[in-house]
């Protein structure tokens, strides 16, 4: 078993939380736009009180344990590794929770190169653990405004894990997915999970707009987040997403496994 104490010293050695690769800068101007409601940062989530550049610092401090002072604009941003290691045990307890009663569960990632890993981990234990792992609306298109224009990508499934691909792109067991922000992928797989007649998900793991698309939507979404993703906080502050996991999300994939073993053992679903 990996310790609490040992994880957090793989946390700060990797860069996972302390200070990481994200910029003060970067961070400063996601909570600006999100103030501005740019669909950019709001990831799908719709506010429901105001929120100012000034209260977005103040809650990010609380979430993260980035600086709290508004006048601090300049280099790395830290995460406080004790929030990181208490986020991921409140992740565990969600997912011990829904392999309990062996519900039905929908992971999804817009970082398929870093993190498909880890949630494919994950989804492959709630499977053995009796949990049906939703893979619907595989091959359908969504169209996702970029800064490069409108452009469609295709849904796809690597071991149990949602996320979209350039058209083409496709090869059997890959993890050439799209970095993506958007909530339109979530709401197309939800849509089709209910064209279908299926059970839908009782829990949504991931990140990104799989997770604000689907907790605006009501579901029960638990995910990860770097310092510039303040949307997942927001929805964790305003409870349409039940959990939020601060820390790097674009580090090396191998990074994440000592994360997955330590979940997996806290929510009881280790082999």
């Amino acid at each position: 078993m990996l310790s609490r104490g040992a994880l957090r010293a793989h946390l700060l050695a990797a860069g996972l939380a302390g200070p990481v690769a994200t910029s003060r800068e970067a961070s400063l101007r996601s909570y600006r736009l999100f103030a501005a409601r740019d669909p950019r940062v709001t990831l799908g989530i719709d506010p429901e009180r105001a929120w100012v550049e000034r209260d977005l610092i103040a809650l990010m401090a609380d979430r993260c344990g980035v600086s709290d002072d508004p006048e601090h604009v300049s280099g790395q941003d830290v995460i406080d590794p004790e929030r990181t290691l208490s986020g991921l045990e409140a992740f565990a307890g969600r997912l011990a929770a829904v392999a309990e009663r062996r519900g039905t569960v929908l992971f999804g990632t817009g970082h398929p190169h870093r993190l498909l890993g880890f949630y494919a981990t994950l989804a492959d234990a709630l499977s053995a653990a009796g949990c049906l792992v939703l893979t619907p609306a595989q091959g359908r298109c969504v169209d996702i405004t970029t800064r490069f224009g409108v452009r469609t990508y295709t849904l796809d499934y690597v071991r149990g894990v949602a996320m979209v691909r350039e058209p083409g792109a496709r090869r059997p067991g890959s993890e050439t997915g799209v970095h993506s922000h958007s909530p339109l992928p979530v709401r197309a797989v939800l849509e089709g999970v209910a064209e279908s007649g299926g059970p839908l998900p009782e829990l949504v793991v991931g990140d990104h707009g799989w997770v604000c698309g689907a907790g605006q939507l009501g579901f029960e979404t638990i995910g990860l987040a770097d310092t510039d993703d303040p949307a997942l906080f927001v929805g964790e502050a305003e409870g349409r997403v039940s959990v939020a996991v601060p820390l790097d999300d674009a580090v090396r994939s191998d990074y994440y496994r000592p994360l997955t073993r330590y979940v997996l053992n806290r929510a009881c679903l280790s082999q």
